[in-house]
């Protein structure tokens, strides 16, 4: 009973950073489903790492994973961000996402915005409730231009970005 309480109670409390980026508009291809409402806003910032990979006969980067760090609107460490695409809380919960859908803000400058639905949880946290994610606010993060060839093939690239995710929860 008092654990109920108390998760209640740091949800409601998270539900107002969730505000944090109200006046950022969600593109309505990536709003999550009804019944869904914000219950945690993190910036995100770290790089996404790319392998150069041979691709239908031709050489390119590929995605491989991200490696971030998750801070709170104080710029407190809350989390991290990995393969998976994986997301953990500092109280330990974790989920694992799958890209629903997304959308290119800023072609040619940026990674795209996504809605990302929970596939698995972990943990009894902050993160046991979330059913979709959005990642938007990106800066960086593309694909190296140039770079990969037969020299490099399987080499990994390291690419800077920050983003903000919003975690929602039922």
């Amino acid at each position: 009973m008092v654990n109920a309480m108390i998760k209640k109670i740091l949800v409601l409390s998270l539900m107002l950073q969730g505000a944090a980026y109200a006046g950022t508009i969600i593109p309505k291809q990536i709003k999550v489903p009804e019944g869904y409402s914000p219950i945690l806003t993190v910036h995100a910032k770290g790089d996404q790492i790319y392998q150069c990979s041979m691709k239908q006969g031709e050489y390119a980067w590929v995605t491989l994973a991200p490696d971030a760090k998750l801070f709170d609107e104080q710029g407190q460490l809350v989390g991290n961000h990995s393969a998976g695409p994986l997301w953990e809380y500092k109280e330990g919960s974790r989920v694992v996402g799958k890209v629903v859908k997304k959308i290119d803000m800023a072609p040619g400058k940026a990674v795209s915005w996504l809605l990302v639905e929970v596939v698995s949880h972990q943990g009894d946290g902050l993160f046991s409730d979330v059913g979709f994610i959005n990642r938007i606010n990106t800066q960086g993060g593309l694909s190296p231009a140039s770079g990969c060839n037969a020299n490099h093939l399987g080499s990994e690239k390291r690419v800077a970005y920050t983003a903000d995710y919003i975690f929602y929860g039922k």
